[in-house]
């Protein structure tokens, strides 16, 4: 069977959820993979959005967390400081599901600029609220591609906290959550040593070499002892993604009807 590194990504981050999980859903890979585990193996996953929308269920993939696909398909939709003080701060996210442009070697995120912050290469999203998401959610997945450029040495901005500079820092700060407990690459899967915090391999896709995964990383990366190979991807698992992408793809290129928007104006 043949599929993408960026398909056994998703599908790989989907793996990890499971039924009747309450996970705060981040926009792009995270968002596809919440919604390929509500769609195979955790039809009862309950998916929070930060504008609000709590158990949405989307047929296709939001643009943002304000697209009106998430607010249409929901259970309820409660104002944003709701979100964050009775289900985020209050205990009660079980997965804070988030992406990044760049990782360092003890999970901290970079969402903001490329470069230096005064004249960034590059100007980011932002961390919108991704940093009260790793403090406050009991555990945080995180997913991206890696690259030498994407897994840094050293962040250039720190949008949110993973575990600050390792061994017990993040815990000493009082950080209500577990911190990022499983990074989601393209290539395989990382989790912090218990002891350093620091990120270490611990599993692999089939046919990715252990040291194309060193080469991708932007320091002397840490690699267990035993690292597993990832299952490759069902054939429930592929179609069903693939059919996920394909209808988001054909809903948001249709043409919009400016006539019919005018009529529905008057």
């Amino acid at each position: 069977m043949n599929y993408t590194h960026d398909e056994m990504m998703t599908i790989a981050a989907a793996r990890l959820l499971w039924p009747g999980c309450v996970c705060f859903v981040g926009i792009g890979v995270p968002s596809a993979a919440a919604n390929l585990a509500r769609l195979t193996h955790a039809p009862d996953v309950v998916l929070i959005y930060e504008s609000g929308t709590i158990g949405t269920r989307p047929t296709v993939l939001p643009l943002s967390i304000g697209d009106g696909e998430l607010a249409e398909t929901a259970t309820a939709v409660v104002p944003l400081p709701e979100i964050f003080t009775y289900w985020l701060q209050a205990g009660r996210i079980d997965v804070g599901f988030l992406g990044a442009a760049q990782i360092d070697r003890f999970g901290n995120l970079n969402t903001t600029v490329i470069g230096a912050y005064a004249r960034p290469k590059t100007r980011l999203p932002g961390a919108g609220g991704a940093p009260e998401i790793a403090l406050h959610a009991r555990q945080t997945f995180v997913v991206l591609r890696q690259s030498a450029r994407s897994f840094v040495d050293r962040l250039d901005f720190r949008s949110t906290a993973g575990f600050l500079g390792g061994h017990d820092e993040r815990a000493r700060l009082g950080a209500g959550g577990a911190g990022p407990q499983v990074v989601i690459t393209d290539l395989g899967m990382l989790k912090p040593d218990p002891a350093t915090r620091e990120l270490t391999l611990v599993a692999r896709y089939e046919h990715v070499a252990i040291d194309a995964v060193r080469a991708a990383t932007g320091w002397p990366l840490r690699v267990a002892d035993e690292v597993e190979v990832v299952a490759p991807p069902s054939a429930l698992e592929l179609d069903t993604l693939r059919d996920l992408h394909e209808r988001t793809r054909a809903a948001h290129s249709a043409p919009f009807d400016v006539a019919a928007l005018a009529g529905d104006a008057i």
